[in-house]
């Protein structure tokens, strides 16, 4: 079950004329209201009539809801909130969406629907008593697997409901509906951890290009790689100028020697005329901005000048990677209650580590540790962007992270194997980190660690080569193609 909260608009009537008509594939079937505000009337009276041409005559519903905005003083102008109230979830637009046998949005009968509407509604502030001059709203039902909330925002005493923060509080009281109800295929909160998509046109130019990722999440992936390697903002800068990428630094107003921030750009991604496309840290992520990237390193650790290049430092490196891996992980299991922060440090770090590991093994080859890297950040990633201040576990894991990072591409069957028991305990790593984030109901972030230790275990039981062909340019994921357009159903 799942809300959506629609953009505000300002006609009541063109809202209510789609919901009641056919729809854009027909598919709109028996519109007819299910609940309305306190002391709005009977339902049969307040319903549409059809008129002699086949017609709905939506002029009375239209003015009853309209009416506290009219005679108010200074309505805004964006007054028309419309939510969608489902039991499965939504697609983009041209989606099938699969549904489970167990669904049983067929069986909801009105009154149920009405009833989870205005538990909803209640909680978000819409609904109210019928002592309280509130808003007015309408739910209608026009298929089997949703009903459609509109509301006008302005109260029946003329004042002004902008019902702020409405989709965080729509999320959690929906989700307490779908487990009061007991419906199938909850879908668990939002967990405030994605970073920024790229925007359509970005897909559009990179889907001309034939590239098969857009500028920005090829920036983002080979920014995270730097920042795995990097002890320092000097170092970090070095790394991504060798990387190929352009750099372009913001100095402070006041004091022209302190770097205040930073944007890459592509050398190959460039605007009509011809300059580079920049994007700040921010844009790339929350979490790489260079405030944040600075309260992730710690203070240096003496490293070689030159990375070891012999078999048996190598060796040595990733057994004690996999010590300190265990350890980490140990930890956590410990005193995760007790320590959140220092869980959370420990697990950004492990991140770095599965980076770095990924790009000393498969090079630019995104094969499936690069794969499992990037599911991995997920899982390990803070609420809203925050990043917690390190530990002494987290400086030891990304200690290791460099020492991975500055050795080299592994090479012969000794360094394979301890990189595949490096490996297997990174996967043990992501089960651990399942059950931190599972315990904080965090849903999400638990199942991208469960995909990451999935394919740690492939790799290291040799069910998928450590290093892949590159991969052929494809086309961008549905979420972020097709301009928005909706596909009519059937046709």
């Amino acid at each position: 079950m799942i809300t959506r909260v629609r953009r505000r608009g300002s006609q009541v009537g063109g809202l209510l004329r789609y919901l009641w008509g056919p729809g854009k594939a027909e598919e709109h079937v028996n519109p007819h209201l299910v609940a309305a505000w306190d002391g709005a009337g009977s339902l049969t009276d307040l319903e549409p009539k059809v008129t002699a041409s086949g017609r709905r005559d939506l002029r009375a519903l239209t003015a009853l809801l309209e009416q506290p905005v009219h005679s108010s003083y200074r309505p805004p102008t964006k007054f028309v909130w419309h939510g969608q109230h489902a039991a499965r979830a939504f697609g983009q637009p041209g989606d099938e969406i699969p549904r489970s046998p167990e669904d049983r949005h067929r069986s909801v009968s009105d009154t149920t629907w009405a009833s989870m509407a205005v538990q909803m509604l209640t909680e978000v502030g819409v609904a109210t008593a019928a002592n309280d001059p509130g808003l007015r709203w309408i739910a209608m039902r026009h298929a089997d697997d949703h009903v459609h909330i509109v509301a006008t925002l302005v109260r029946e005493d003329g004042r002004t409901d902008w019902l702020r923060n409405d989709y965080p509080r729509c999320v959690k009281a929906t989700y307490e509906i779908a487990r009061r109800y007991n419906l199938h295929r909850r879908v668990p909160p939002a967990d405030r951890t994605a970073h920024r998509r790229p925007h359509p046109a970005e897909v559009t130019k990179a889907r001309r290009a034939g590239r098969s990722q857009t500028p920005r999440d090829e920036l983002r992936r080979r920014v995270r790689t730097a920042v795995a390697a990097a002890g320092s903002q000097e170092e970090f800068f070095d790394r991504l100028r060798k990387a190929g990428i352009l750099v372009r630094l913001r100095h402070s107003s006041t004091d022209p020697r302190q770097i205040t921030g930073y944007a890459v750009a592509l050398p190959e991604a460039r605007t009509a005329d011809g300059n580079p496309v920049y994007f700040s840290g921010g844009r790339l992520a929350p979490d790489m901005t260079l405030p944040k990237l600075r309260l992730r390193w710690c203070t240096p650790t003496p490293l070689p000048t030159a990375p070891p290049v012999s078999r048996t430092e190598r060796i040595a490196t990733m057994r004690q990677a996999a010590k300190v891996v265990a350890s980490a992980a140990d930890d956590i299991r410990r005193d995760a209650h007790a320590a959140p922060r220092r869980a959370q440090a420990a697990a950004v770090a492990a991140a770095d580590l599965v980076t770095s590991l990924a790009a000393t093994v498969e090079g630019d080859h995104r094969g499936p540790l690069h794969r499992a890297a990037e599911t991995f950040d997920r899982a390990a990633r803070d609420l809203y962007g925050r990043v917690q201040k390190h530990t002494g576990r987290s400086q030891q894991v990304r200690a290791m992270s460099r020492l991975v990072a500055l050795m080299g591409r592994i090479a012969g069957d000794d360094d394979a194997l301890a990189v595949l028991a490096l490996v297997m305990d990174l996967a043990r790593f992501a089960d651990t980190l399942k059950q931190l984030r599972s315990a904080q109901q965090r849903l999400h972030q638990a199942e991208a660690a469960r995909a990451a230790g999935d394919v740690l275990r492939l790799v290291a039981g040799g069910r998928q080569p450590a290093v892949t062909l590159p991969l052929t340019p494809t086309s961008t994921p549905a979420p972020t193609v097709g301009g928005g357009r909706r596909t009519a159903r059937g046709r």
